[in-house]
């Protein structure tokens, strides 16, 4: 798989921590980019992907080979704050960005990565590279962007080796926003673009991991005014703002990094009562809060097209994720259930707590990009905040 012969239209270049490398042509950035690369497996949401601040410091592999027909525009922005404005850091794909063609685009994806300081890389073999992650696990990479064409292949595998890794890496403290802020916007319909929240009966604090906007969205759609903060705030601090739930968001990194950091808050806000709910990173820093452990995955999950079972109901639906450590289910304490669980591996997507109003998920139910399977979680979570305020 290296591919060293490079001709003088190949402009760009990605290396693994193995020593494998694939030629490339390259738009968007220039320059040099390190990180963990991932495969994602989604047909469309790339700028949702993309500015997801979840995908800091990694590099998304796409499988879907066409990339670019819906151009880019600045409503699909996922990330909510200017610090978590770079999340991925590099984007592969298999065919050269397509034309826009869609009502909505502002600016062809090529242009649009360069804006946002992304290198993007195509005419690679995605398949050959998601076999290599699929049977060797997520590796750090480095990827390359020269328009003169002259890459050091040798110094790029080295870079690649050198990186420091997503391990032990508290991500969250570099994607959380600085300020305080309200949110009370609602979802994207065609007829009235992002609709203002009118009716309010539920006040939520969310605390920002790296939280996207259409968790925000979501939460208005059941009637939440939302304040956002920053992940160190305290607990005085956060109860102080007499929320009737609190959010504890999506993000990237080591979970068991940033509960160093967040972890007495969190206990608190358990002991308190107030209805909880966690997504993602927010999900995995509860369930360490609560007693139980995390874990790297080989390979993680990231797409829009993963089978979960609720078995609180025993559907099943399909869901957008996006994590690369996970909830060891075998150290979950007394009174802690799991609700939600992989279809594909078995792994947990989701907890529920014995005597207390809170449930927490793996998965993304914000569906953005994804279907809408999950948008139920925020229903359930008004309905916990409901008998809170009874």
């Amino acid at each position: 798989m290296n591919q060293k012969n490079q001709s003088a239209f190949e402009t760009g270049a990605i290396a693994l921590e193995d020593g494998t490398v694939f030629q490339a042509q390259a738009t968007g950035a220039v320059g040099i980019a390190v990180g963990e690369l991932c495969f994602n497996t989604a047909m469309t949401g790339y700028q949702e992907i993309l500015t997801d601040p979840s995908y800091a410091a990694q590099i998304v592999l796409f499988t879907f080979p066409h990339i670019g027909n819906v151009g880019a525009n600045h409503s699909d922005r996922e990330y909510s704050s200017t610090k978590a404005a770079t999340a991925a850091r590099g984007a592969v794909f298999r065919e050269p960005i397509t034309p826009p063609s869609n009502f909505r685009s502002e600016v062809d994806f090529s242009t649009w990565l360069k804006i946002n300081n992304i290198i993007g890389l195509s005419g690679v073999d995605t398949r050959a590279l998601t076999r290599r992650l699929r049977e060797s696990g997520m590796m750090k990479c480095a990827i390359a962007h020269a328009p003169d064409g002259k890459i050091d292949i040798d110094r790029l595998i080295a870079q690649a080796r050198a990186w420091e890794g997503l391990e032990t890496a508290d991500l969250a403290a570099e994607v959380t926003s600085p300020q305080t802020y309200s949110h009370a916007e609602g979802l994207w319909r065609p007829q009235n673009d992002f609709a203002p929240l009118k009716d309010a009966p539920f006040h939520v604090v969310v605390v920002d991991f790296g939280v996207k906007k259409n968790i925000l969205r979501n939460l208005s759609h059941v009637g939440a005014r939302a304040t956002i903060v920053n992940s160190d705030t305290s607990f005085e601090e956060i109860t102080a703002l007499k929320p009737d739930g609190v959010v504890l968001s999506n993000g990237p990194g080591d979970p068991a990094a940033t509960i160093l950091r967040s972890g007495t808050m969190i206990e608190q806000l358990i002991s308190a009562r107030l209805p909880l709910l966690g997504i993602c990173l927010g999900h995995q820093l509860l369930a360490l809060s609560l007693g139980a452990k995390t874990k790297k995955m080989p390979q993680g999950h990231h797409g829009a097209n993963h089978p979960v079972k609720d078995l609180t109901t025993g559907k099943v639906e399909i869901v957008s994720m996006n994590h690369g450590f996970t909830v060891d289910v075998e150290t979950l304490p007394n009174g802690v259930e799991e609700s939600h669980q992989s279809l594909f591996d078995g792994t947990n997507c989701g907890l529920s707590v014995e005597d207390k109003p809170i449930i927490s998920v793996q998965h993304h139910p914000e569906a953005s990009p994804g279907p809408q399977d999950s948008f139920y979680l925020f229903e359930r979570f008004a309905d916990l905040m409901t008998t809170h305020k009874a």
